[in-house]
């Protein structure tokens, strides 16, 4: 009897050589899928890179799918081709108006060389370790040269821009890319030098509001100068044209506010007693020609 016959007589044979040809087929043939890129390792020596990152690539164009290896002499490496991030460990910054701050970022990068990174650092994790710290030293030196107001400007921006420049110069030396970096918070320390820093932000807003103040009472008596400038300017006029009827009219203003009848004096709060003849009152006893 054969051994083909053999094994068609004998189920666990059939087994067995379904998983010895499952274990061929997978050690031969493997997935690479979109988000993956695969080094080849030939003997423990790099060999090649299957579906590797390309700028601008388009989804479906990619070389992933089934590749096939060398069984047991061929092993893959895989590398994410997606964006990762990595959070710093919390900075004291020290900025140019001396103040001490706290700040958290994080930076995003992608593995844009797998060979070199491979080469360089082994794996994602060990490119992450490496770039941290060179991430909080960019922070320091960049945040050290700016003011604490400036973080809430437009000009963070540029502050968020001379770092990822500067860290990506590291990056490429681990076949990694930057592509961003920012600042989660960037919070004043407790305890006195916060309250130090409150105080001097109340005195600056004080000294502020006093400014503007003044500059008020400048610009109102400028505009009360300039107003009684042009009243006395109409009542010039106004006596030029007809000194009787100005003489009427001014007096007409005084009966009202001596009598309160303007609403600004106290109406039946005193009396006033005259000679019909006083001249005050002339202008109720008519004109004498």
């Amino acid at each position: 009897m054969s051994l083909v016959e053999r094994i068609g007589r004998n189920p666990i044979g059939w087994a067995i050589a379904a998983v010895i040809a499952a274990i061929l087929l997978t050690s031969v043939f493997t997935v690479v899928p979109e988000t993956k890129q695969a080094v080849v390792l030939r003997l423990g020596e790099p060999a090649g890179v299957f579906n590797p990152y390309r700028p601008n690539e388009e989804p479906g164009r990619t070389q992933a799918g089934i590749i096939a290896r060398i069984p047991f002499i061929d092993q893959l490496v895989w590398v994410d081709k997606r964006v990762l991030d990595f959070d710093m460990e919390r900075q004291s910054v020290l900025s140019t108006d001396q103040l001490r701050l706290e700040v958290d970022a994080f930076a995003r990068y992608r593995i844009v060389d797998p060979l070199r990174m491979y080469l360089s650092a082994g794996s994602e994790e060990r490119v992450a370790t490496q770039l941290a710290p060179i991430l909080g030293s960019s922070l320091r030196n960049e945040l050290g040269k700016v003011r604490f107001a400036d973080l809430l400007s437009p000009e963070r921006g540029v502050i968020m821009d001379n770092i990822q420049a500067r860290l990506n110069k590291v990056a490429r030396q681990y076949g990694a890319e930057i592509v961003d970096v920012r600042i989660k918070r960037a919070d004043l320390p407790d305890g006195s030098p916060l309250e130090s820093a409150f105080q001097r932000m109340r005195v600056a807003r004080e000294q502020e509001a006093l400014t503007i103040r003044a500059e008020g009472r400048r610009q109102a008596q400028e505009i009360t100068g300039q107003a009684d400038a042009d009243a006395a300017r109409v009542y010039a006029e106004a006596f030029g044209k007809d000194a009787d009827f100005y003489d009427f009219y001014r007096a007409m203003q005084s009966y009202r506010h001596t009598f309160g009848s303007d609403g600004q004096g106290a109406s039946g709060s005193s009396q006033v007693i005259m000679g019909r003849d006083n001249e005050y009152l002339r202008e109720f006893m008519g004109r004498r020609n």
